[in-house]
């Protein structure tokens, strides 16, 4: 059962992530052509969905929540009218893996890892159903009509059963939440692994895409799409802030200091950086030292 309080933290949240990232308040709807017959489409700037339409049907990747996914069914529906086949879910959190029953009722297919989908059953939510299907292990193949499309889970990262979306002929990829383009990391979550999270942002950069389509992107609106380099700098992010962790260690800083005396120049204009860096260090603290001080060398 989901109770007020439950409602109450989860509204709440919600409401602290729109005043720090764009009132929606006055909601903008952007659809934009991304490669053939594939669209990125956004609501109000702060979350960013896909679809790609066939030619007997359409994949949504990305369901986010009831009021988003409808309105994303209207701006298909302007498009085409060919059914929905497929809605596609990235991971568990319940603000990225909600709003799946718009597309169910329109008959389609709601897909997820099983890792996220097992999640999904056991944290009820009131906007978010669980899957219909789900599938499991590091790589799955999915044909529709036409399309290729390639499910690629890299490990743990982010969340439960995070899945890049991967469509090999138009060399495109659309990530949610570990890569977010111009922002520092919100890695308060307890489900982040930021060792992981580097060795998944590595083995992303191998795969052969030059375009991608990011769940959020803090760059200029309207630029919905970016690239490898948008990747390559959230990896940088990531090593340069437990560099400087470390350098500090070096230097004999007080490890408990090192949150509010640490800065990273290179990123103080990335949205977040006055807000979330101090959280940033304090999260790579907490996780280079589980267990007594002091402090241990860094693991090559």
């Amino acid at each position: 059962m989901f109770t007020k309080f439950q409602a109450l933290v989860a509204s709440t949240l919600l409401v602290l992530a729109s005043a720090s990232f764009g009132s929606v308040a006055n909601e903008h709807k952007t659809v934009q052509k991304i490669a053939d017959n594939t669209y990125s489409f956004s609501l109000d700037g702060g979350y960013i969905s896909m679809f790609s339409i066939t030619n007997n049907s359409v994949v949504v990747f990305e369901t986010m929540n009831s009021h988003h996914a409808k309105s994303m069914l209207a701006a298909i529906r302007e498009i085409t009218d060919k059914p929905i086949k497929y809605a596609l879910h990235s991971h568990n959190h319940w603000d990225h893996a909600s709003g799946g029953k718009v597309f169910t009722d329109e008959g389609a297919i709601t897909l997820a890892h099983q890792e996220a989908a097992q999640w999904m059953v056991a944290n009820p939510y009131q906007d978010m159903t669980p899957p219909t299907e789900t599938w499991q292990g590091q790589f799955k193949q999915l044909k529709v009509d036409e399309l290729s499309i390639e499910l690629h889970y890299l490990g743990m990262n982010h969340g439960l059963g995070m899945t890049v979306f991967y469509l090999p002929e138009q060399k495109l990829v659309y990530l949610a939440d570990i890569v977010t383009p111009n922002r520092v990391i919100f890695s308060v979550v307890p489900d982040f692994n930021l060792r992981e999270w580097e060795r998944s942002l590595k083995a992303l950069l191998k795969m052969d895409f030059n375009k991608a389509v990011f769940s959020h992107n803090e760059k200029e609106m309207p630029l919905l799409a970016g690239s490898k380099a948008d990747v390559q700098a959230q990896l940088e992010y990531l090593q340069d802030l437990r560099k400087a962790f470390y350098a500090e260690l070096q230097k004999g800083t007080n490890p408990m200091l090192i949150p509010s005396t640490l800065k990273l120049p290179k990123y103080q204009n990335w949205v977040g950086y006055d807000q979330w860096l101090a959280m940033n260090v304090w999260r790579v603290l907490a996780d280079e030292f589980m267990g007594p001080f002091p402090w241990r060398p860094e693991p090559k």
